[in-house]
């Protein structure tokens, strides 16, 4: 069974029943906002324990000590094959599988097509009607009206990458109602679109420069959380492409300033490289989930290494 993302974002009360969720796609924001939301919906009804996969090759169920519900959740996760999906329904666990776009992701998404209680959640960058969509919710929610020009300059403007929207939305709570026009949004859209995104196209220049626009920029663990999801999104591209020719194509229309800049950054990476920016993207991840007190000295620690990689 597929389902919309927008279904499980928006809906207070999504049928949450199945055995499986499958999450993939390349936008990295939703992906991560859809794996939180359906932890929490699962909150919501019950108590939950939640326990880390690699693998699910030879998995047995072990009875919890504390009751509920458990949620297995496996990123990348090996062993994704019929049999061993037919040993996973057996007990009453829950299991979320998140797989960013690769080679894999293909046959993978077919073993969960056939598989019955299975949910298939793509996560891609949202079009318009999605953005419609989520700034109407936004609104109905925080009881906010605001001029009809405003609303279709923010469908047009709002970033297609879900935290980034998400952030800016969140932005407008801070302005005065009467203080909500055109000009004050383009301000504040372009200030958050280009803030922390910047970063990523300093890495030729010396590390004390970098430190200096780090510490203009980033100061909170919001801050070092957008400064992340930027930087995975652009790594993303570079992993994902095979040639150079196909990573133009990739690189975001309003980028058109940086693609000399972003094509000589492609042509420095191998698979050796590849391979070591996506152990330091992994890293990262773990330290934003269990050390968000410390995440700002480490978003430091991250774009410097980020660099070392890169001009290696």
């Amino acid at each position: 069974m597929k389902v919309d993302p927008l279904n499980i974002l928006l809906n207070e009360n999504p049928n949450l029943n199945q055995k499986f969720y499958f999450i993939s796609g390349n936008e990295v924001s939703l992906i991560e906002k859809i794996c939180s939301s359906l932890i929490e919906k699962y909150q919501k009804k019950e108590d939950i324990t939640k326990i880390e996969l690699d693998t699910i090759e030879n998995f047995k169920y072990e009875n919890s000590l504390f009751g509920g519900k458990t949620i297995f959740f496996a990123r990348n996760c090996k062993g994704i094959k019929n049999k061993n999906l037919d040993n996973l329904k057996n007990g009453d666990g829950v299991f979320i599988f998140v797989q960013e776009n690769s080679q894999k992701t293909k046959v993978q998404k077919e073993i969960f097509k056939s598989t019955d209680n299975a949910c298939i959640i793509d996560c891609y960058e949202l079009n318009k009607a999605s953005k419609i969509k989520i700034l109407n919710e936004f609104l109905k929610k925080k009881e906010i009206k605001i001029p009809e020009d405003v609303y279709w300059f923010l469908v047009d403007k709002l970033d297609n990458r879900y935290a980034f929207l998400e952030n800016s939305l969140n932005k407008i709570l801070e302005i005065d109602i009467h203080n909500i026009t055109i000009e004050n949004i383009r301000k504040l859209i372009s200030q958050e679109s280009s803030a922390k995104e910047n970063l990523f196209f300093q890495m030729f220049r010396k590390n004390s420069d970098i430190v200096k626009i780090y510490k203009d920029k980033i100061i909170s663990n919001n801050d070092v959380n957008e400064l992340y999801y930027s930087c995975k999104y652009f790594c993303q591209l570079l992993i994902d492409s095979e040639t150079a020719e196909d990573y133009k194509k990739k690189i975001p229309r309003y980028l058109f300033k940086e693609k000399d800049y972003l094509i000589e950054i492609y042509k420095k990476y191998n698979f050796k490289k590849k391979k070591k920016i996506l152990s330091l993207l992994s890293n990262m991840e773990r330290v934003l989930r269990k050390n968000s007190n410390l995440s700002v000295a480490y978003g430091l620690r991250f774009v410097l290494n980020i660099k070392k990689i890169t001009i290696s």
